[in-house]
Order: C-alpha cells, then sequence, then structure tokens
C-alpha cells in the first residue's frame, strides 16, 4: 500500500516577522501583481474541478487496487484539490465580511462530515476512527491566517502558529495544509512568488511520498510514485497561474457557496454506503 495522504492521521509598517509573514493589513496594501490576461476559469469553476478531482482521488482510495494506472492517475489527480482550497481560503480571508461565522460553519460542516469520512475510509467493518477530515484542517489552516493577521506579538505569533500546524497532525493533509497556507501568505498576490509556492509544495509533497514509500517499493517504483504524487499539485498551480481570471461566478454565487460546502459530506456519506452495502 503506498501513502496516501487524504487519510493521514497524524502598525502596517513594521516589516516581516520573525517566520517571514506580513499582517493581513500590509498585505492588502500590496499591489496585486498577477497578471489575469484573457484568463476564462472563475474561481467557483476552479473549484468545481477541485471537487471533480477530490471525488476521483476518494474513488481511488475506496474502491480500487493500488498499483494500477488507472488508480493511480485518480489518486495523483486528486491532489489538485486540497492546495487549490488552501490557495482560495488565503485568497478570500481579506474579503471575509465575518471571520467568526466563516470559523464555525467551517467547524459546524467539519462535525457534519466526521462521520461520513470515517465511514468512507474505514477499510474493516463499517465505522473506525480515520482521523480529523479536510474540514477541520481548513479550519486549522483558517485559524493560521487569524493569527497571521491579528497577533502583533513575534514570538507569540510564531508559538501559536507552531501549535496549530501540530493540531494539524490528527487531521487529514497534516502538516502539508498548514505549510502551504504560509506559503501562501508569504507570497500572497505575488506572481513569481506564487509560482515559487507551487515548485516548492510540489516538491515537498513529492518528497513526502517517496519518505512513505522507503522500504516498501523499489527505489525506481518509489520514484515514479513520488514524481506522479506531484502531478495534480503541478496542475492545480498551471491552472491557477495561468487560466483564473482573479473573479468569482457572476450568477449562481448563493449556490455555489453552499454546494461546496455539502458536496464533502454528502459525497463521503455516499461512497460509504455503497463500500459497506454494495461490496
Amino acid at each position: 500500500m503506498r501513502i496516501k495522504p487524504f487519510s493521514v492521521i497524524l502598525t502596517a509598517e513594521k516589516g516581516w516577522d520573525i517566520l517571514g509573514y506580513k499582517s493581513e493589513f500590509e498585505v492588502v496594501k500590496m499591489e496585486t501583481k498577477m497578471a489575469y490576461g484573457n484568463s476564462k476559469l472563475n474561481r467557483d469553476v476552479i473549484k468545481y474541478i477541485a471537487m471533480l478531482t477530490m471525488l476521483l482521488n476518494h474513488i481511488s482510495q475506496v474502491f480500487m487496487k493500488s498499483g494500477y494506472f488507472l488508480s493511480e492517475l485518480f489518486l495523483d489527480i486528486g491532489y489538485f484539490t486540497a492546495i487549490t482550497m488552501c490557495y482560495f481560503l488565503v485568497e478570500g480571508f481579506q474579503y471575509t465580511h465575518s471571520k467568526k461565522n466563516y470559523a464555525i460553519r467551517l467547524l459546524i460542516f467539519a462535525l457534519i462530515s466526521e462521520i461520513p469520512y470515517c465511514m468512507a475510509f474505514t477499510t474493516d467493518g463499517v465505522l473506525e476512527f480515520q482521523g480529523l477530515n479536510m474540514l477541520f484542517t481548513l479550519l486549522i489552516c483558517f485559524m493560521i491566517l487569524i493569527v497571521n493577521d491579528k497577533v502583533s506579538n513575534k514570538f507569540l505569533k510564531d508559538i501559536c502558529i507552531l501549535g496549530l500546524i501540530i493540531l494539524s497532525l490528527f487531521c487529514d493533509w497534516a502538516l502539508l495544509a498548514p505549510i502551504f497556507t504560509l506559503l501562501f501568505i508569504w507570497s500572497r498576490g505575488l506572481r513569481n512568488k506564487i509560482k515559487y509556492t507551487f515548485i516548492i509544495s510540489m516538491l515537498l509533497f513529492g518528497l513526502f511520498n517517496f519518505a512513505g514509500g522507503i522500504g516498501r517499493f523499489s527505489l525506481g517504483t518509489n520514484i515514479a510514485y513520488a514524481l506522479g504524487s506531484m502531478s495534480g499539485i503541478a496542475l492545480a498551480g498551471i491552472v491557477i497561474l495561468y487560466f483564473y481570471n482573479g473573479k468569482r461566478m457572476e450568477k449562481g454565487k448563493v449556490f455555489s457557496k453552499w454546494f461546496f460546502y455539502l458536496f464533502y459530506p454528502v459525497h463521503l456519506l455516499i461512497l460509504g454506503l455503497i463500500r459497506i452495502y454494495c461490496l
């Protein structure tokens, strides 16, 4: 079995803090340098693509045997989703009207999703604890954004962020999603830095998968798996950097908002029920 991170349990001019992240006020003052050009894909369309790739990843994990081309393809394409969600979480933070309400929504849907999540990924029996789902991870990432924005003391900020990163060890995409979030805070609005963020994230994820395969696969197979795992993040970088137009969908914003919240628990519940009653 190869490692599958979707199931991992484990005043404004004060300059840069010790971690190198500017305050929210400072970032907002920056001139956005993302050159969108004639890009066609809005934020909601990219999120719909992310939902589809996540579904493919979960189908691979729940129903398909690892090591075969189609299962590995579905698995690797699905890694498009987590880093895309982290990117939009950071991008949208400054536009969130009520950060308290947003955090509460994330917590509510994380709680709703937990049983379907465990049901879908239980390998033996009906229901076993599989760690905390990705919405808990996104909540932790959102708290990192709040700490970065609100805590002015550098030492206290670093301690709080480190604590939140450690807390993610109990969640899906442990460590990685918080690190992606910190990298996007560092690069926010600056196209070249965003490129570097995707490259660093891709290499980090490949290394993560390679380390997980040591002793389980031959060197060649392990390298192939690691390179394949990087493809989803590479695809996310290409889509966001070269096809994203920086806008939201003009119509259906309310539908899209609630669809994204509901899709996660609903699709996991369906996958879990199919696994239990049809296999």
